[in-house]
């Protein structure tokens, strides 16, 4: 039997944070938190982390990302994948759904197999949750950065091959409600436990809330890619992000990188939605991690040539955004240090939030007796120091 125990932490659990505490974890799980002192007899057999004054938090869980340290889930390889999910590893995910761009069906089904071939791997490897796919039943009208040669149209013998070669290893799956044969394939995802969100949309409000009675339940990336209100003759008609306000049982992913949504949509989101329907996410391609400069979004055979600066990828003309290279430690620094909100909140968002939309979180997002013993130690300023995935110190 292994036993660990953290002291000298300020733990965040999902309400508050809670000083002169120790946290006892034997083998992968937690076992209890506790006030100090430590018992005596517990510490001939346990290995004693002192966290110094530092924060211990639950590991993040990055629900949408596409790559980082040079390497894009896309890209083909295990190798690729083991890459991209180290990096973010260091900057506190322990736990990722790779997610995919819109490609030729046989380079979706290599990512497959490669995703399959990753999950064997568990040096400095946080878990992976799931595939999540983006595309290709996507708009035209907003594809965004997406490669629009591969979209299509849901039609059910092509996705029923999709989730076949998926293996039980798609958890989420990103799609347009408007196209024709969508609210079929939501029923069918909903039926497989598969959550369906809306993404990449010129979807009116009406079409949210029929999509969400065809098992929608989450929009992709808010804001980003989607509809918003418009005119016609005169008269208003809201879209997707008023279907995100409106809708309460809608919950949300944001990238909180203060570009992609300036301080102020992060601070009106939080203002007018519910802080447990929003998902902090990253979106990040081959860049996050790397320097500014010359990258590729997407893979190395399908991508398109892009130029990292001042914290986000450009389109080479420098007129629009072409993805995020944030990592999770950005996400929950932004939103405490220049949002404003209290650190557990913005922790809980990047941790339980992604557990809860995943249905996972009976066993991980938080600091809880019973769960697995995926913890972070950070600074002041969430940098992360350690990281323990089921227990396991990975760094």
């Amino acid at each position: 039997m292994n036993t660990t125990i953290f002291y000298n932490a300020k733990i965040i659990l999902p309400e508050k944070i809670l000083e002169k505490h120790y946290v006892l974890v034997v083998n992968s799980l937690i076992k209890e938190i506790s006030p100090l002192p430590i018992p005596q007899n517990l510490l001939p057999y346990s290995t004693i982390v002192d966290c110094k004054g530092f924060y211990l938090s639950p590991g993040f869980i990055d629900t949408h990302c596409h790559g980082g340290g040079n390497s894009d889930f896309m890209d083909g390889t295990k190798d690729d994948i083991v890459i991209a999910c180290r990096l973010h590893l260091r900057h506190g995910s322990t736990g990722i759904c790779p997610t995919t761009l819109t490609c030729p069906d046989q380079d979706l089904f290599l990512f497959l197999d490669c995703y399959e071939q990753a999950k064997n791997e568990k040096k400095m490897m946080p878990h992976l949750f799931g595939v999540h796919l983006e595309g290709p039943y996507l708009s035209p009208l907003q594809t965004g950065a997406q490669a629009s040669d591969f979209l299509k149209l849901p039609e059910k013998s092509h996705y029923r091959k999709i989730l076949e070669r998926g293996n039980g290893n798609i958890a989420k799956w990103s799609i347009a409600p408007e196209l024709p044969g969508a609210m079929d394939l939501g029923n069918e995802l909903a039926q497989r436990g598969i959550l369906a969100l809306i993404g990449h949309s010129n979807a009116t409000l009406d079409i949210v809330e029929s999509a969400i009675n065809h098992g929608y339940s989450q929009l992709t990336h808010f804001y980003s890619s989607m509809s918003t209100i418009t005119r016609e003759k005169g008269y208003r008609k809201p879209g997707i992000v008023e279907a995100g306000y409106l809708f309460d049982q809608l919950s949300m992913e944001i990238i909180a990188d203060g570009i992609h949504l300036p301080l102020s949509l992060l601070k009106l989101i939080l203002k007018c939605k519910c802080s447990d329907k929003i998902c902090l996410i990253t979106d990040s391609m081959r860049g996050a991690g790397l320097p500014d400069g010359p990258s590729l979004l997407g893979s190395k055979k399908h991508g398109t040539p892009v130029i990292i600066k001042d914290g986000v990828a450009h389109m080479p003309t420098m007129d629009s955004f072409a993805g995020s290279v944030a990592t999770m430690d950005r996400m929950v620094r932004i939103m405490t240090e220049d949002v404003g909100i209290p650190l557990y909140d913005a922790v809980k968002m990047a941790s339980l939030n992604p557990a809860v939309f995943l249905k996972i979180s009976d066993m991980y997002g938080s600091i809880a007796p019973g769960k697995a013993a995926d913890l972070l130690i950070f600074n002041e300023k969430i940098q992360i120091t350690s990281a323990y995935v089921s227990g396991i110190k990975q760094f």
